[in-house]
Formats: structure tokens, sequence, C-alpha cells
């Protein structure tokens, strides 16, 4: 038998360093120092994409997804464990709230923008 997923409109953001994320930290207020903000957001952990951390691997060693230091990528939880976000992946909000990364040709082949009929708003 062959199926059909079904179509869902999902919430992403691409990331691509500490704070991306609008789930990692306190939205930045109008009228505040933008600098500091991205201070903070750089300094801070993220509550969704975290800071990586490996006790066996160095934040030196090169990825082999991307090729850039470890020093640049996150951390996520999913519902099947851990994963290393790299620079420039998506992270997806599922239906149950749930987080999770794409790389972006993944993404760019299973996703497109919604539009106003699927959304009911505008896109």
């Amino acid at each position: 038998m062959k199926f059909r997923k079904k179509p869902v409109v999902i919430d992403a953001t691409q990331w691509f360093k500490n704070g991306d994320h609008p789930g990692d930290h306190q939205p930045f207020l109008a009228g505040g120092d933008a600098h500091r903000y991205e201070e903070y957001c750089f300094n801070t952990e993220g509550a969704v994409v975290r800071r990586y951390r490996h006790p066996e691997v160095s934040g030196n060693t090169t990825c082999k997804h991307c090729g850039q230091t470890m020093h640049v990528h996150g951390w996520i939880d999913t519902l099947e464990g851990g994963h290393i976000v790299c620079p420039g992946d998506w992270i997806i909000t599922g239906v149950a709230g749930e987080h999770y990364p794409c790389k972006p040709a993944i993404f760019e082949a299973t996703y497109e923008p919604a539009t106003d009929a699927v959304t009911g708003q505008g896109a």
C-alpha cells in the first residue's frame, strides 16, 4: 500500500547561532540596547536550542555534516533523543509542540510557504 502524508502547517525558524530561535530567550524589547541583547543571547543557554556539548567530542572537532567546528553548533532534545543543530538548519515545531532540526535541503524539498487558503491567515 502507498500512503500520502497529510498536509500539516508547521512553524519553523532557521537557526544560525545561539539565540536565533524565538523560543530561546525573552523577546527583544523595543527601545532596548540591541548590542546588549545580542550579547545576552550569545552568552545564555537557549530554551529550545541549547549549546552543543559532548564529553567525548571537542568543540574544535569538525562536523561531518557541515564542515564547521562544533563550537558553532547547537543541541536540541527531541522525542527520539538529542540531535546536533548545524548553522542553517531549520528548527520545526511539530504538531504536539515538540521541536526537531531539519537540514536545509530536506526542508526545501518537503515544505513550501503556507498560503492563506491553507492557514486562514497571512503566510
